[in-house]
């Protein structure tokens, strides 16, 4: 199963909570109590979203969080990226060298090639989209050949 970090899926429910909110500026405070995740790691959460620059911060009385481009600018894959570093299903998605297999396989590309369909899908999706009210379809079908495009 793939899944992500339970830190990506706060980050996650950070950002949307902040993306609705009225005011430019957050603090920790307000958003632990609003979203109902710990302050020790709404903090935490904030400090690698500042680093990565999804977000940016501002000291003093009335200062906090905000986020650094519009909710439209901001991917799901940038968040993930923050949080969890490279995007990639395989050791090998990133780099050859942790495998001692690499030199003989032949799957190698393929491996690729889905990372880089779940990397763009991944990019095509924003906050902005994620805030949206949830459209739930009947099923949700991905032809496999649309994945090779």
């Amino acid at each position: 199963m793939l899944r992500v970090s339970k830190l990506t899926d706060y980050a996650t429910v950070i950002l949307s909570h902040m993306a609705k909110g009225a005011s430019a500026f957050h603090t920790a405070i307000e958003i632990a109590s609003a979203t109902g995740i710990a302050l020790p790691t709404v903090s935490k959460i904030l400090k690698l979203l500042v680093h990565a620059q999804v977000l940016t911060s501002t000291r003093g009385a009335k200062g906090g969080y905000a986020l650094a481009s519009t909710p439209d600018r901001i991917t799901v894959a940038a968040v993930i990226r923050a949080l969890e570093g490279p995007i990639a299903l395989t050791e090998c998605s990133i780099s050859h060298r942790g495998c001692k297999q690499a030199s003989g396989c032949g799957i190698r590309g393929n491996w690729g090639l889905i990372n880089q369909a779940i990397h763009d899908a991944l990019e095509s999706v924003t906050l902005a989209d994620m805030i949206k009210p949830a459209m739930v379809p009947e099923k949700i079908l991905i032809p496999v050949a649309s994945l090779s495009r």
